[in-house]
Parts: structure tokens; C-alpha cells; sequence
């Protein structure tokens, strides 16, 4: 016999009005461009890695400049498009000039860090979190896409609905999002105020690593605190019943929240340049990252334990969210395990961000149609999330197992240098890995599209 699950009443939202849904459809299809450039760029880190491929194709060179447009794009750029989208449904319909205005300025700095690679000249800093090209074109669309995302921000705090003392399965979820927004500024906070006081003396790699360091660690937070409120509102959307109270799921968001708080304290304790500040920044973030994260991921696999009768609609969401679970687990496992400056560490954040990029891929598949476009459905949407996560782990695997070789990281071609049998294999896992995942990534957008043709043909009938 099947398992019929009895749905959570209330772990959703309601749609939003004309002026929301087409401020929401907007970051939507700035998240979709990031996407499509930071693919693009994947194929020619894929190429400049893989063994044979790489000296069939002259891009080796370019190797470390697409690495940073990718990560920026596919991580920053997509991340922030898709909380404009969420704060755009959930904050009140007001100061809608204040939304578009914030929208229009991150757009205009995409554009600008998209064509820096190709038309300006600067030398690629593989900073962490957000790596840099030290060239004007690159550095003031990023300067730019700061404002609009430092003005997205605080329009989603100043709008975020009142929630009171008494919540439902939705109040969750807007608690989730609004403690999202409060991480996200605080790391907005942090990057103003390591700008400020961060040492003149330093250039480089240096500068821009103090820079983002305290920033970057909190914008962490705000991404994995909207994937799990991306997995709590896919459970419900599969049809399945959270095994989470609204009051033990807005429980959980908060644990994941307190420990951002630790930033502002980072700053006043220790000097930014100081060993002190990096590392209680960096044990506040496993500290915060894991508190929230275990009991939500077995909340998920308890509730869409088979056997589950689901809707058509609902097998992409199943499958982009079990996909998000793997491989964020298989990322923070990798974590543990981490030793010197190998290619185990890509393999690390590759896992996690890759769990957040599913969970929000999940979440776009379930609100298309509250943004006015069809509901995907057919084996293509089933499958997408699948093909994206297996190729990712498989190029999580290949990494990893080059790792144990000692390749290193943020290398390619005959930097690389490949001695053994081992490390080509491995290598060459993480290509052919990399490769079906760029497909899972592009079946993503294939879908999507389709979704809003679908839409588009049906209101023309």
C-alpha cells in the first residue's frame, strides 16, 4: 500500500499581487542570466582541468579568470537573484520603486563583471568568497551590484511583514526569510566596516582577502538559511507532512541565525588582519552552519520516506530536494576531513553550494506558477535535478580523489601536473562530472523556458 501523507497546513505563502509578481519574475530571470554566463564559463574550467581535453582546447590561460566570473556569477550573483525573488513575495507592496531601483543596480553590475573578463585586463585575485579581477570594469560592477544588493536588503527589512507571537506553518516560513535578510545584513555591515579599517599598506590577494572575509562568512549564513526554508516548503509541496511544528521549524531557522551574530563581536575583539579574527569568524559559521542543519535533513528524509503518493507537479520538487540533502551532506562531510591546500577544499564548498543551488532550483520549479508561468512537469523536470546532482557529485568525487594524490587547487593545465594513473583518473571524474552537471544545468533553464512558453501559449488561446 502506498503512504498517503496528510499535508502541513500553511507551509506556504500566499501569491503575490501583480506589482510583487512582476518585481519577483524580474530578480528571477537576473538569477537565470548568472546561471547561463556562469555556465559558460564552467565549460572552459572544465576544459582547461580535464586531462586531454585541456591540450586539445587553448583556454588554460584563461583558466583563472573564468574561475572567478564563474564562482561570482554562480554563487553571489544567483544566490542574491533568488532572495530578491523570495524577500520580493514575502516583504509588503510598498516602496516598489525602491525594489526596482535595487534590481536595476545589480543588473547593471552583472553586466559589467560579465564583460570585464573578456574586454579589461586585470589580473585574476582568487580571493575567498568572492574572487576578483584587479581591473576598474570588474571592481566598480561589483561596487555596483553592492549597492543594489545593500538596497534590496534593506527594503526587505524595512517591508518584512510583522509576524506577532502566533505562527502558522507560513509564519515560519517569513520568519526564515526575514532572519535571512537580518544575516545578510550584518554581512553588509561587515564588508563596510572591513573596508574601512582594513590595512592601506596591503595590495593584492591580501587586501581583497581581508576585505571579504568577515562579509563573506556571513553571507553564508543568509544562503543556508534560505535553503532551509526552501526545505521545509518543499516538503509541503510534495505533499508530504513536515515532521517540524511551525514553532520547532522557526526553532531551527533562529539556531541557524545566532551565530551570525558573532561578527560584529569578531570586529570590536580582534583586528581584521589578526589570526584571532579569521578563525572565530570561521568557527562561528560551523558552529551556526551545523546546529540547524542535521535535524532539518533528517526532517526531510522522514517525511518523503517511501512510500509517498505524489502529484505529477511534485516529483521535481522530491527530486531537487533529496538531490539538496546528498550532496550539502557529502559537502559538509568533506569539510571534516580537510587537509592542505589541495583540491579536497573545492571539493568541500562545490558539495555545499551545490546543496543550496538544488534547494532553490526546487523552490523556483514550485513558485512558477505563483509568478504566472506553468508548473513543470514530465520526466525532463524529474530528471533535471538528478542529472544536475549526479554530475556534481561526481565532480565532487573526482576532486576528491585527486585530493588524496595532493593535486592542488585553483590550478589547471600543466600546472597541474598529473603524475600518476590515479590522479588522471580522478581528474578526468571530475571532468566528465563537471560536464554532465553544466547539461543539468542547462536542462534547469531548458525547463524554466518551457514553463513560461507554456504560460504564454495558454494565455493566447
Amino acid at each position: 500500500m502506498s503512504r498517503t501523507q496528510t499535508p502541513s497546513p500553511g507551509y506556504t505563502l500566499p501569491p503575490p499581487d501583480r506589482p510583487r509578481q512582476a518585481l519577483a519574475r524580474a530578480w528571477l530571470w537576473l538569477g537565470l542570466f548568472a546561471l547561463i554566463a556562469s555556465g559558460v564559463f564552467s565549460i572552459f574550467l572544465v576544459l582547461s582541468r580535464t586531462p586531454g581535453l585541456r591540450d586539445l582546447f587553448p583556454v588554460a590561460d584563461f583558466f583563472h579568470v573564468a574561475l572567478v566570473a564563474h564562482v561570482d556569477l554562480s554563487v553571489l550573483v544567483w544566490f542574491t537573484a533568488i532572495a530578491g525573488m523570495l524577500w520580493s513575495i514575502n516583504s509588503a507592496a510598498q516602496a516598489l520603486r525602491w525594489g526596482w531601483l535595487a534590481l536595476w543596480t545589480c543588473a547593471l553590475g552583472v553586466a559589467f563583471m560579465s564583460l570585464a573578463p573578456f574586454v579589461g585586463r586585470g589580473t585574476p585575485i582568487m580571493a575567498n568568497y568572492i574572487p576578483v579581477l584587479n581591473d576598474p570594469i570588474f571592481l566598480g560592477g561589483l561596487l555596483v551590484f553592492g549597492a543594489g544588493f545593500t538596497a534590496l536588503v534593506l527594503r526587505s527589512l524595512v517591508l518584512a511583514p510583522v509576524l506577532g507571537l502566533r505562527f502558522d506553518g507560513g509564519g515560519a516560513l517569513r520568519f526564515g526569510l526575514n532572519a535571512a535578510a537580518v544575516s545578510a545584513a550584518v554581512a553588509v555591515g561587515a564588508f563596510a566596516w572591513s573596508y574601512a579599517v582594513v590595512p592601506a599598506s596591503l595590495a593584492g590577494k591580501a587586501y581583497f582577502e581581508i576585505l571579504f572575509w568577515g562579509g563573506g562568512h556571513a553571507l553564508q549564513f543568509t544562503w543556508t538559511l534560505l535553503m532551509l526554508v526552501a526545505w521545509v516548503w518543499l516538503i509541503s509541496a510534495c505533499g508530504a507532512r513536515v515532521p517540524l511544528s511551525p514553532r520547532v521549524a522557526l526553532l531551527m531557522f533562529l539556531l541557524a541565525l545566532v551565530c551570525v551574530f558573532v561578527t560584529p563581536y569578531a570586529y570590536v575583539a580582534h583586528d581584521v588582519a589578526s589570526v584571532e579574527h579569521r578563525a572565530l569568524l570561521t568557527w562561528a559559521m560551523r558552529l551556526g552552519g551545523g546546529l540547524a542543519i542535521l535535524p532539518m535533513s533528517l526532517a526531510v528524509l522522514v517525511a518523503l520516506r517511501p512510500p509517498l503518493n505524489m502529484s505529477e507537479e511534485a516529483k521535481p520538487l522530491r527530486a531537487a530536494l533529496l538531490c539538496s540533502v546528498l550532496l550539502f551532506a557529502v559537502g559538509g562531510v568533506i569539510g571534516i576531513f580537510i587537509s592542505g591546500n589541495n583540491v579536497k577544499i573545492p571539493a568541500h564548498y562545490h558539495g555545499s553550494i551545490v546543496g543550496v543551488t538544488l534547494a532553490l532550483m526546487g523552490l523556483v520549479y514550485h513558485l512558477l506558477p505563483q509568478l504566472g508561468y506553468a508548473a513543470p512537469v514530465g520526466k525532463l523536470a524529474t530528471w533535471q535535478p538528478i542529472a544536475y546532482g549526479g554530475g556534481q557529485l561526481m565532480h565532487v568525487a573526482g576532486l576528491v580523489w585527486s585530493g588524496g594524490y595532493g593535486v592542488q587547487r585553483k590550478v589547471a593545465g600543466a600546472e597541474q601536473v598529473l603524475r600518476s594513473s590515479g590522479e588522471i583518473a580522478g581528474m578526468g571524474l571530475m571532468g566528465l562530472g563537471g560536464l554532465i552537471a553544466i547539461l543539468g544545468g542547462l536542462l534547469f533553464l531548458v525547463v524554466v523556458i518551457r514553463s513560461v512558453r507554456s504560460a504564454r501559449r495558454g494565455a493566447t488561446r
